[in-house]
């Protein structure tokens, strides 16, 4: 690790006005945030869980922290959020905007408060959850987010609400001159028996920023939550993420997370199986080129009997992108009759792509079922000569065979429209590769 802190250098200076400020558990939680921080630094490939990413590069950025949101309207918001039916909820370099945000559409059952007014309204509720993700690693940057503590979202999606609930959480990074960096925490209640859509488009303008952002997310007995999330920040932008999901019993999470922007993503995904019959399934898609390096990053831990997990995700890599997925599950003694699987497929359409991958089980139950594994490839030269035959263009051909391969992903996506809305994203992200091969 390094302990050069250039990311803390003005915490003293805005500590004060941090919302909150007078609750004295949050000030503990500040405090403790950013004395981890500095304790740890940045993580270096010596800690394992950061082996295949490296962060010297951002740690050597000296951000600012982003303490206004200004844009003017949506008109400048730039193009690459999901286009779906959903009221909007933006959220500018971190910090809620009311005034952007659809706050008078939301459906009945779901409510949302701004973190920034929940942490002296609702302080005590907040005391049960805010900190609670533990990885059973270092996290620096969780660290970071906690120091840093401002704004963010409270959901709250009632008991028995139906499938209709859905809501889009839009966050638009506006890079400066001086590099920013923000710090947002959503939280996300699901009251027993809900059902609830939540997708979630970074998108961003302008020169380098930091997201660091943590989601918690509480899932009641019986709930179900889609949550479908795109990673398309600006070209220089850094996007580090992390999440942590508890789910009661029969309890379904779905998650689905594209990722094709930003200089460095790592997503961080951490879900605790607490009640007997809970499900969750995490997929998603990475498509990266020119130096992108994205880092999936999943542990699921199966601590209860008769639950059941799925990940799967596929990536492709062009240029010197580097992709990295590191995936965990753990299965505790009295997890009998665990269901848990993992798959990572990348596709390498070029020489200098890498992917690192490492899978792992770690199983203390005997009546199990679990398996992990790890591909990675080039395109399939038969199934090029075969649309080759049939008059297609070469560099069109590559298309469509990359397409094919990102898209299969997008299956486990029930519904039609959001299953669009990515595969849009993905079409984008060709022409752009297309049209950088052709320049």
């Amino acid at each position: 690790m390094t302990t050069n802190t250039p990311l803390l250098e003005q915490y003293e200076d805005v500590a004060a006005g941090l919302p909150g400020s007078g609750v004295a558990w949050l000030e503990t939680l500040r405090r403790e945030g950013n004395d981890t921080y500095r304790s740890l630094g940045l993580p270096g490939p010596r800690v394992e869980a950061w082996k295949y990413t490296n962060l010297t590069r951002m740690g050597r950025t000296k951000f600012v922290p982003a303490l206004k949101a200004e844009i003017p309207s949506l008109d400048n918001v730039p193009k690459g959020a999901l286009d779906v039916d959903a009221p909007k909820l933006v959220l500018v370099n971190g910090l809620l905007r009311s005034d952007l945000s659809d706050m008078d559409a939301l459906p009945k059952g779901l409510s949302v408060t701004p973190l920034a007014t929940a942490m002296g309204s609702d302080a005590e509720r907040l005391k049960d959850v805010l900190g609670q993700i533990n990885a059973g690693h270092p996290m620096p940057m969780l660290a970071l987010n906690a120091a840093y503590l401002n704004d963010g979202l409270v959901i709250d999606i009632d008991a028995d609400t139906d499938v209709e609930t859905r809501v889009h959480i839009v966050s638009i990074g506006i890079g400066a001159a001086q590099p920013i960096a923000f710090h947002p925490r959503n939280l996300i209640f699901a009251g027993s028996n809900s059902q609830a859509t939540i997708y979630e488009s970074h998108i961003g303008l302008g020169d380098a920023y930091l997201n660091n952002g943590a989601t918690e997310i509480r899932m009641a007995e019986g709930a179900l939550l889609r949550h479908r999330k795109l990673q398309n920040e600006s070209d220089d932008a850094y996007h580090v993420a992390a999440a942590a999901v508890s789910l009661d019993a029969r309890a379904r999470y779905e998650n689905y997370t594209l990722h094709v922007g930003g200089r460095l993503a790592r997503n961080e995904i951490h879900v605790a199986l607490t009640g007997r019959e809970a499900d969750c399934n995490l997929y998603g898609a990475y498509a990266g080129r020119g130096s992108q390096h994205i880092d999936t990053t999943t542990f699921v831990d199966h601590a209860v009997s008769e639950c059941t997990s799925r990940e799967v995700y596929k990536g492709a890599l062009d240029d010197n992108a580097r992709g990295v997925f590191q995936g965990k599950i753990l299965v505790r003694k009295d997890a009998q009759k665990t269901d848990g699987h993992q798959l990572n497929k990348a596709l390498l359409l070029s020489e200098g792509a890498e992917i690192d991958a490492k899978p792992e089980l770690e199983i203390y139950a005997d009546d199990v079922k679990c398996s992990h594994g790890a591909t990675a490839g080039e395109l399939d030269e038969k199934q090029l000569f075969y649309l080759r035959a049939r008059g297609i263009e070469e560099a069109e051909a590559r298309d469509l065979l990359v397409a094919a391969f990102l898209e299969d992903s997008l299956e486990v996506i029930g519904e039609e429209a959001p299953r669009d809305a990515f595969r849009n994203v993905i079409s984008n992200w060709l022409a752009a590769r297309r049209a950088k091969g052709d320049s």
